[in-house]
């Protein structure tokens, strides 16, 4: 099993959750973050010091897939996010010991992968 993290411009976010919806990728969690990367950095000075300035709007999306999961996820995020400028944003993925679904208590691949997508219909 793995944690796919993605992050990625505000203004893509649709794209890519179409994307994964249309690759079978359910279960996902979307949240705001800010940050830089190879963006130009600007640096102002504020009372004698010189401040780092303007922390970059990004957006976090977070989707929990079994290994079979792992290689369509990553290429519907890739293929929608991109947009060939630098900030497009980075991609991590991370090995899973466990999972556990609260609501029913299964475990691990059963707690990632839905049995019947068609059962799991998501609106974005």
């Amino acid at each position: 099993m793995k944690l796919i993290t993605a992050i990625v411009r505000p203004e893509k976010v649709n794209d890519v959750l179409a994307a994964l919806f249309e690759a079978d990728v359910r279960g996902l969690t979307v949240s705001p973050a800010r940050g830089h990367g190879g963006e130009t950095e600007e640096v102002e000075t504020y009372r004698g010091t010189k401040v780092m300035m303007g922390l970059v709007e990004k957006v976090r999306i977070e989707i929990g897939v079994s290994d079979h999961f792992e290689s369509r996820a990553v290429e519907a995020i890739v293929e929608s996010a991109r947009t060939g400028e630098v900030g497009d944003g980075k991609i991590f993925i991370t090995d899973v010991s466990q999972v556990v679904r609260i609501r029913s208590g299964e475990r691990d691949t059963d707690a990632v992968t839905p049995v019947n997508p068609e059962a799991h219909m998501l609106s974005y």
